[in-house]
């Protein structure tokens, strides 16, 4: 059974005025929150996890490595090409977004710290050892900036794990990002 791609007309009535937020933030209903739009609870938390990870400490090319790093490790179709987008409209170096899509190794040894981070917590489940959070503190990051890749890290099991099941339809306006 395919997921239904939600439009302003045919969504529940309690994800309308959601759909209409994701408008006013990207120009656009995005296709996973047209299927999101199916669990207005899902979209909400989606959202609000959205923002919140645009308030996290991490700057523009830090959030781009955090959240490439879990799409690229997921193997998000959808995501992918949808954040590489986002990061070129955060004004981040093409050549991260290539390293990141490409597994090569980031362009600094505070981002390569922040990437090996980001992926000893999801391939361990966030059960890491102290010790071996000696490198990203060493780098200059904190015990805030772990909470923070966690709370980055659920928005994009919501979103990566959405798009998997609901075979996700690239958006035209990513297209170019694939």
């Amino acid at each position: 059974m395919t997921y239904q791609i939600h439009t302003a007309d045919s969504a529940p009535e309690d994800s309308k005025p959601l759909l209409e937020k994701s408008v006013a933030s990207f120009g656009m209903i995005p296709n996973l929150h047209g299927v999101m739009a199916e669990s207005p609870q899902a979209l909400e938390g989606y959202q609000t996890l959205h923002t919140l990870a645009q308030q996290t400490a991490f700057n523009a090319d830090e959030l781009t490595v955090v959240w490439q790093t879990i799409n690229v490790e997921h193997a998000c179709h959808y995501c992918v090409p949808a954040h590489s987008a986002i990061a070129k409209k955060m004004g981040v170096d093409d050549s991260l977004v290539a390293a990141l899509r490409n597994r090569e190794a980031m362009p600094t040894a505070r981002l390569q710290a922040l990437h090996d981070t980001v992926l000893l917590i999801v391939r361990e489940r966030g059960v890491v050892a102290k010790d071996k959070l000696n490198a990203f503190y060493e780098a200059g990051y904190s015990h805030r900036n772990v909470l923070d890749i966690i709370l980055i890290l659920a928005q994009k099991v919501m979103s990566n794990y959405t798009n998997h099941v609901g075979e996700t339809e690239l958006d035209k306006a990513f297209a170019a990002f694939k």
